[in-house]
């Protein structure tokens, strides 16, 4: 069982399901704790919404150990609030991902439970462009706030403008009302929160249309406002359809930096820009679109005109010359099997540009540093070595390890840590970390994505999960004996896999 994270005082973790040999995941809270009882039956009481965007709840514990343990389904995605921290969604994107949470949320609604507690955070957007939503009742139970009786407030209504802040969020990369999952707030000019069309550039006129009928009291220009989370399904779909696409129809293929638009975000010195812009002309007096095919055809013609036309017939030229040049050599070379070069989503060993000795409660930080590189050169002749430590081979009781950091030069999607260490028993774990900008100097605050205990040769540990990481952090905890009384560990070579 591995940790993953930890919110509220309740702690989330990955497991395995040996029976149906499925991942699962498993949040657990002290069964002391005076929102236990809510806990749980917050987590029952979600188990009659089966939307399948809800991530399921699979199993409830009222004191199991100490613990009120909640199981649930096992999702292979990315929290929304971990993509937003890098950048925006474009238009379609946006409208579809918030659609397709606004219809699980409408079946909620029809069997009488709310979420409350909607953010990025809760929302978990798969490679495939699936939505999971997770915290149906759960997060508001850790979290708890006014009594609706007292307050006046409607929770429907609430989670309603909470789609409308999430809609915002996708668009601008901001929170409305604050900072939120890792996420800046709103700007405001003179107590009002700008529309997202004045804080990112590209943001589409429709799009902000339907985030200010949420958010607006009331919108502009006089617009219905959207009250349903049905109505707001039904609104963002019919945008999602209406503006143009965005070069990226599918997520299929794409890992998770593919899946942001990359805009800055301005918060404005002076007044306002204008909050009346012209009316559009009623869509039954607009002229019909272009079709596909018209547009390819008018960019065909314009690219054959004036000093266009002349460095198109020179890219026409390269390409034949490069052709040729191609269909001699292989006549030359002869059959080469029908091999393909790799594709950029195929699984390849990712390069290390910098390996860094780190060792935290050391004088200057490292251990060995010069010898860092030789764990990363594809030799297993050459090897980087930690000090001798005398005594017991938890570093004699002077630390709780040391380690190497790896810089694969940017961030990328991992799927495995190879290590080969020496012929002695070594234990070590491997952290990433999607949100470092610079290399770290311990690992604490990182992620823990793989551990292993006594292990010699070279150990192969596949990551279950999608991970997104520039650096990749190999901590020594325990080490070989290497004469006796005399422990020090090894690393002869560290291959990292992944998608480049």
């Amino acid at each position: 069982m591995e940790r993953v994270s930890e919110r509220l005082g309740a702690a989330t973790w990955r497991a395995r399901d040996h029976v149906l040999e499925r991942n699962v995941g498993i949040e657990t809270l002290p069964a002391d704790d005076p929102r236990a009882s809510s806990f749980v039956a917050a987590a029952r009481a979600s188990t009659v919404v089966v939307d399948p965007r809800f991530l399921r709840v699979l199993d409830v514990l009222d004191d199991d150990g100490g613990f009120a343990v909640v199981v649930r389904e096992w999702a292979r995605a990315f929290p929304l609030d971990q993509l937003l921290r890098h950048g925006t969604l474009p238009n379609r994107r946006a409208a579809l991902v918030v659609a397709e949470v606004a219809l699980a949320l409408a079946s909620a609604h029809e069997q009488g439970l709310h979420h409350r507690r909607l953010s990025p955070h809760q929302v978990l957007v798969k490679q495939s462009g699936a939505v999971r939503i997770v915290g149906l009742g759960v997060a508001y139970a850790l979290a708890p706030g006014p009594d609706v009786r007292e307050d006046g407030r409607d929770p429907e209504r609430e989670d309603v403008r909470d789609l409308g802040r999430l809609l915002y969020a996708c668009l601008a990369a901001r929170w409305p009302g604050g900072p939120t999952d890792g996420l800046r707030a709103a700007p405001t000019v003179h107590g009002h929160v700008l529309h997202p069309r004045q804080v990112v550039a590209g943001v589409s006129r429709d799009v902000d249309e339907v985030c200010d009928r949420i958010l607006g009291t009331p919108p502009r220009h006089g617009a219905r406002p959207l009250r349903t989370a049905r109505d707001v399904a039904h609104e963002l779909r019919e945008v999602g359809e209406d503006v143009v696409p965005d070069e990226q129809p599918s997520m299929s293929h794409l890992d998770g930096s593919d899946l942001l638009r990359i805009d800055p975000v301005v918060v404005p010195a002076g007044p306002p820009p204008g909050l009346e812009p012209p009316r559009r002309r009623p869509k039954a007096y607009a002229p019909k679109p272009p079709t596909s095919w018209q547009r390819a055809r008018a960019r065909a013609r314009l690219m054959t005109h004036g000093d266009r036309a002349l460095v198109l017939l020179g890219l026409v030229g390269a390409l034949l010359l490069s052709g040729t040049l191609g269909w001699f050599a292989a006549q030359v070379e002869g059959d080469d099997g029908g091999y393909e070069p790799p594709s950029a989503s195929e699984i390849t060993r990712l390069p290390v540009t910098r390996v860094t000795a780190i060792d935290p409660e050391g004088r200057d930080g490292g251990e060995n540093s010069a010898d860092a590189g030789l764990a990363a050169d594809d030799s297993d002749a050459t090897a980087w070595r930690t000090s001798q430590y005398f005594g017991s081979a938890d570093f004699a009781g002077l630390k709780d390890g040391v380690g190497l950091v790896l810089d694969l030069g940017t961030q990328r999607e991992l799927t495995s840590v190879e290590v080969r260490v020496g012929d002695g028993p070594t234990s070590l774990s491997v952290y990433t970390s999607s949100t470092r900008k610079s290399a770290p100097r311990s690992p604490v605050g990182m992620r823990l994505v793989a551990s292993r205990r006594n292990v010699t040769g070279t150990v192969k540990m596949e990551l279950e999960d999608q991970v997104l990481s520039r650096y990749v952090v190999v901590w020594l905890r325990r080490l070989p004996e290497v004469r006796p009384g005399v422990f020090q560990g090894q690393v002869q070579e560290v291959v990292v896999r992944g998608r480049p």
